[in-house]
């Protein structure tokens, strides 16, 4: 009886220890600033770039998509879609995040983050003085 108790007991450990070695590869996702190195992958991964404005983009209401052309740190181009409306303050963005992954000739993201710039940068630039990155100490 007790053997039985102790196998059990195994099989759940083992059970759970590969669960949780399964999720950790899953949840694992890559920065990637070149869109070579996404077409590469074939997994999901985070695109880092800019988007494109010379392009623009588009909503596709019907489908529910949206759709723009985002630029790498080298300047390759790839065309991004996303199911869901555009996001907040994509126009103004400084740079984009796409979470998703590189299939049928264009990149599929699941989310969208953009990063704004920032209004402390707009004061200095008021002011007529130097950027705080452009300070030496």
């Amino acid at each position: 009886m007790k053997k039985n108790k102790f196998m059990f007991g195994g099989i759940i450990v083992t059970v759970f220890l590969g669960l949780m070695i399964y999720l950790f590869t899953q949840s694992n996702i890559q920065y990637v600033s070149d869109f070579t190195t996404v077409m590469e992958k074939g997994r999901t991964v985070k695109a880092t770039g800019s988007w494109v404005k010379e392009k623009n983009y588009e909503i596709d209401k019907q489908n529910k998509t949206f759709s723009f052309y985002m630029k790498d740190e080298t300047g390759r181009e790839m065309k991004v879609v996303y199911d869901g409306t555009i996001p907040n303050n994509f126009e103004v963005a400084t740079s984009v995040v796409v979470t998703g992954k590189y299939e049928g000739g264009y990149f599929h993201a699941k989310d969208i983050l953009t990063k704004c710039p920032s209004k402390y940068e707009e004061q200095y630039e008021e002011k007529g003085g130097d950027h705080p990155e452009n300070v030496k100490i």
